[in-house]
């Protein structure tokens, strides 16, 4: 299997593939047939949830347990269309790919073997991608890596190649909130690369990851994350699959009282579902997998103040997400408290994988620290958050946690 990078191509050894985008938010995945002059013939050639086949061209909906894909029939496509791209955008309204790069699968559609990966790199504010295209070269078919984003959505993507958006589609991620409008352009997208005949070449890598700045692995060591950086938890090219422990620590304000603050983990199925909370009330969860260490009731004292022991191994398959929140039951507010931060650890060596110090607070009585997703490769990483919740208790904070998945 190939792993590609942006700009990259490979031929295609069988005329059915299909194109799956994963990602640890939900998607929505879509196909667009372009002719030689990079737009769609009509409305029709717009293959999506709500109108989920066209010439040669089908949408697969993954049910909110797999990933939706694009299947390209190369023999049924018509005549005149040089290129199927395949384009992607959070479900939720606003959300950005910052920290939640989606990884998209080239297969063979009948035997669902894989034939190349891609995963764009450094995503910032973009809210929709062209994630991947297979087109025509000289009477062959071949699959090139985009990664093409744009800052307004759906709807930019879809105008720019032609579609007619008067209203938004259904199932379609949001169009902006204010529409450009300078005529006689309709929508016009604010690409992050030009888009592309030939795919737009990668930008230099930055010497260390800017806030927000996309996911990194354990290879180098420890991590320090900052709010919003996603890290995966792949060491040596193998995921992390054994006991790990979240560690959440605080300290009271300069000269503040002792505060009661009380660290929680939330459970969550592929479809957002709440599994169970894991909290001072209530130690052990799934079957043992998720284990708290107790409440701790100042806040005083070096190390963590709280410990979590997750057991990546033993978790049960529907558990796909873990929020870790912490709450002060006694109505303190967060800028009363001082050098809060969350660190994943092995469990067996007590080595420091990962660490998160909130540098910043508000006048709220929850924050939702850092989330543990599972991707569907079967590897787990954790995102920083630092979002503030108004909820005294981990009840409060569950809706607002499967929001953040």
């Amino acid at each position: 299997m190939t792993a590609m990078t942006p700009g990259s191509n490979i031929p295609l050894p069988v005329t059915r593939v299909a194109v799956d985008v994963a990602a640890p938010v939900r998607l929505d995945v879509s196909g667009l047939l372009l002719t030689a002059d990079g737009k769609v013939r009509s409305d029709d050639d717009f293959i999506f949830y709500n109108q989920p086949s066209g010439p040669g061209v089908t949408y697969r909906s993954g049910g909110g347990t797999a990933p939706d894909a694009i299947i390209v029939d190369t023999a049924a496509v018509p005549p005149g269309i040089e290129k199927i791209v395949v384009t992607a955008s959070p479900d939720a309204a606003g959300q950005t790919f910052q920290g939640i790069e989606p990884t998209a699968t080239i297969r063979n559609a009948d035997d669902g073997s894989a034939l190349a990966t891609f995963t764009p790199p450094r995503l910032g504010t973009e809210t929709a991608l062209v994630v991947v295209e297979v087109y025509l070269r000289n009477g062959a078919w071949k699959a090139r890596a985009v990664g093409q984003g744009y800052a307004n959505g759906l709807a930019g993507i879809a105008t720019d190649f032609g579609v007619s958006v008067d209203e938004e589609p259904a199932q379609a991620a949001p169009a902006p909130a204010q529409a450009p409008t300078p005529p006689p352009a309709p929508v016009t997208p604010a690409p992050v690369a030009p888009p592309a005949q030939a795919a737009p070449a990668a930008p230099p890598a930055p010497p260390a990851p800017a806030p927000g700045a996309g996911k990194i692995n354990l290879d180098k060591g420890r991590v320090n994350l900052q709010k919003n950086q996603t890290v995966s938890l792949v060491k040596g090219g193998r995921p992390l699959l054994s006991q790990v422990k979240m560690g959440l620590g605080w300290e009271p304000a300069f000269r503040g009282k002792d505060i009661d603050l009380d660290a929680s983990v939330i459970a969550y199925g592929p479809q957002r579902n709440h599994l169970d909370s894991c909290y001072f009330g209530k130690l052990t969860i799934l079957g043992g997998a998720v284990k708290h260490s107790g409440d701790n009731l100042t806040g005083e004292g070096a190390g963590d103040d709280e410990v979590i022991v997750v057991d990546l191994g033993r978790l049960p398959a529907d558990a796909t997400g873990l929020v870790f929140t912490v709450n002060s039951f006694s109505g303190q507010k967060f800028t009363e408290v001082a050098k809060a931060y969350c660190r994943l650890m092995d469990a067996a060596t007590g080595e420091e994988l990962v660490r998160f110090d909130l540098t910043s607070a508000e006048p709220q009585t929850g924050v939702m620290m850092a989330k543990l997703i599972k991707q569907f490769s079967g590897e787990w990483e954790m995102t920083a958050m630092g979002e503030f919740v108004k909820s005294r208790t981990v009840r409060g904070m569950v809706k607002p946690a499967a929001q953040a998945l």
